[in-house]
């Protein structure tokens, strides 16, 4: 039975496999094992470069930019401007009293010498009484003293009286005549004191203000009292600007202006340089110049507020417009990012001319060529680099293909 049941040598090896084959298998493993590792190691390197790639670009800020643009009125400067009368006049009262009538309101139209109030004032009246009564008191002195010094110079060529006497007489009608001049003059002052009380417009115009009211005292030389009238000739007005002190020189008498008011929307007044301070205000940085417009039918007021817009000789405008978000402003002062064609940025200094609100002006140091970052970042420095957005925009709001 043991014979049977016990297998031989040669038929174990027969049935399981052979070293060799066990070889070639764990060969074949190792392989797979390593080309699993490779592969997997090689995506890792693969997507480890993809994100720094990633991270690199999403570091790189992405930026519009605006392309600036010739002033849009190259040959025109508007500042604002103070419109006041050709003439105004406040009147104020030169003697005390108490209103009486007021014969004129505000937007009366007068004429010169037309009384515009009188006042009552019986203390002149009185004072003017007395002082007629005291020149006639001293015109009658003067004439008895003359009568008595031609008495006396007579009774001198017939020696009837010593020459001492007679200057005497002389000496007293001199001083008689000057007491009755003083006193015509007295009268002549307090005539004209009482021709105060009648208040008349100093040339034609129209009535601005009132403040006269029936009864009231009146107070000469009152420095804080308000004019009891102001009157304003409007038939032409000055209009008062002040300009910087860039421009100044480009402005000269007889240099064309139009005015806009915004009362009255689509309408402009033409107006004309006729003065100029020929100084720059030291608070300002302005030089003061005047304007007259004629005002025919009374549309321009006396303190409006305008729009002036100068007519510049051609080649004056030298500036070109930014929208106020390209502009950095820092202690070294406004300044704005440029971008070149392979994205590197470089800040450049500028200064602003004009701040128009939503655009400024600048004045020289750019060109239309130029490429400026919009609304950049503050930390954005020269040398940085950027994606430039596309298409890009002009300062004007208009959109063009983006160079790079």
């Amino acid at each position: 039975m043991s014979e049977h049941n016990t297998p031989s040598l040669d038929n174990l090896d027969a049935a399981g496999p052979s070293s060799r084959t066990l070889k070639r298998v764990g060969i074949g493993a190792a392989v797979i094992a390593l080309a699993v590792v490779a592969i997997g190691t090689t995506s890792r390197i693969m997507a480890t470069n993809g994100l720094e790639t990633v991270a690199n670009d999403a570091a790189i800020p992405t930026v519009a930019v605006v392309s600036p643009i010739k002033d849009a009125n190259g040959d025109a400067l508007v500042l604002p401007g103070n419109v006041q009368a050709y003439n105004s006049a406040a009147i104020y009262a030169r003697t005390n009293g108490y209103v009486r009538r007021w014969l004129a309101d505000i937007g009366d139209n007068v004429k010169a010498g037309q009384p515009l109030a009188i006042l009552d004032a019986p203390e002149i009246d009185q004072q003017l009484a007395r002082a007629q009564a005291d020149y006639q008191t001293a015109l009658a002195n003067q004439r008895l003293a003359e009568t008595t010094a031609k008495r006396w110079s007579a009774m001198l060529e017939k020696d009837a009286v010593s020459r001492q006497e007679s200057d005497e007489k002389l000496g007293d009608l001199a001083a008689r005549s000057a007491l009755s001049i003083a006193a015509l003059a007295n009268v002549k002052q307090l005539r004209a004191l009482q021709g105060f009380t009648r208040l008349s417009a100093p040339f034609s115009g129209v009535v601005t203000s009132r403040s006269a009211q029936i009864g009231s005292l009146v107070v000469a030389g009152n420095a804080a009292a308000q004019p009891l009238f102001t009157v304003s000739d409007i038939h032409r007005m000055r209009i008062y600007v002040r300009v910087p002190q860039g421009y100044s020189s480009a402005l000269h008498p007889g240099l064309g202006a139009t005015l806009t008011l915004p009362e009255y929307p689509g309408r402009s007044f033409a107006a004309t340089l006729t003065r100029s301070a020929g100084a720059v205000d030291a608070q300002s940085g302005a030089v003061l110049v005047q304007l007259e417009a004629d005002n025919p039918d009374g549309a321009l007021k006396p303190g409006a507020f305008s729009q002036v817009n100068f007519k510049l000789d051609a080649g004056q405008g030298n500036g070109v417009s930014l929208p106020g978000s390209a502009i950095l402003y820092s202690n070294d002062g406004p300044s704005v990012a440029l971008v070149d064609g392979k994205g590197r940025v470089t800040m450049k200094p500028i200064k602003i001319a004009r701040d128009q609100g939503a655009t400024v002006l600048v004045s020289g140091g750019l060109s239309p060529s130029d490429r400026v970052i919009d609304t950049p970042p503050d930390a954005i420095r020269t040398g940085d680099m950027v994606h430039v957005q596309a298409p890009a925009k002009t300062a004007d709001g208009k959109g063009k293909p983006n160079a790079h």
